[in-house]
């Protein structure tokens, strides 16, 4: 049975080597560009003659649209809509990158650690980016909101800021084991399909419960890459909401 974890595995394909530095061109990069590829060929194809009646692809982009909309609307309020190509970007890319691992021979680049936690950093660093920008060193009244008791405050200011900055590894852990854990599972389940196909008739009529449902799976794998991506989104959306509402 092939190693069920080999599918993780990153592979140079353009080595390359700058002061000691690999910044080689892997698969991961080339499924991240493909990811891009396929977001911006959609949505350009779907928006390229915008009807009153709209075509499949356009009421599929425009449902898209509306969702992600609708969540920050939600979540952040009115005056967090600028936030919206922020969090819409983190939703496709983060649904495309899941999803798109299951093709075969793909590269899930979601169920690597580092490619997680440094997008989740990149949200953190936003929020304190842009609650910094709106509120000045208020903004870290945060950490201890206003009137709370100065004898609780070496309780409370260690926990809220090893909260806040817990936050990227929570993100980014939670995406990577759903990841990991689904395509390993449908690795082992695959072996065992063709380990039975290979010991002759018999085998393969044992096999054919073991492929339905894996088949199954795929399924319910889809399914997974798309409310990893919803919960990646929306807890983008709760963050930000302290850049909005920050109490005085």
């Amino acid at each position: 049975m092939a190693d069920p974890l080999k599918q993780f595995q990153i592979t140079p394909l353009i080595p390359l080597e700058v002061a000691g530095l690999d910044l080689s061109f892997t698969n991961s990069s080339l499924w991240m560009m493909i990811t891009f590829a396929v977001s911006v060929i959609f949505f350009t194809i779907a928006t390229r003659r915008m009807e009153l009646v709209p075509t499949r692809l356009q009421a599929f982009a425009e449902t898209l649209y509306e969702f992600i909309a609708n969540m920050v609307r939600e979540n952040i309020g009115t005056k967090g809509f600028e936030y919206f190509p922020l969090v819409f970007t983190v939703f496709m890319t983060v649904f495309l990158g899941n999803a798109l691992g299951l093709v075969p021979f793909s590269f899930t680049f979601t169920a690597q650690l580092a490619v997680n936690f440094a997008m989740a950093t990149f949200v953190m660093l936003c929020v304190l980016t842009f609650g910094f920008m709106k509120h000045g060193t208020h903004f870290f009244s945060l950490f201890f909101p206003p009137g709370t008791p100065l004898f609780l405050a070496p309780i409370i200011l260690p926990l809220e800021i090893v909260s806040f900055f817990v936050r990227p590894v929570t993100l980014a852990v939670r995406l990577f084991g759903n990841m990991l854990a689904g395509h390993i599972l449908l690795k082992v389940i695959a072996g065992f399909c063709l380990t039975f196909a290979s010991m002759g008739t018999i085998g393969v009529a044992f096999g054919i419960l073991p492929t339905l449902f894996n088949v199954l799976l795929i399924a319910f794998e889809f399914l997974i890459a798309y409310l990893q991506a919803y919960v990646f989104a929306i807890l983008t959306c709760i963050y930000l909401k302290d850049t909005v509402e920050l109490a005085h």
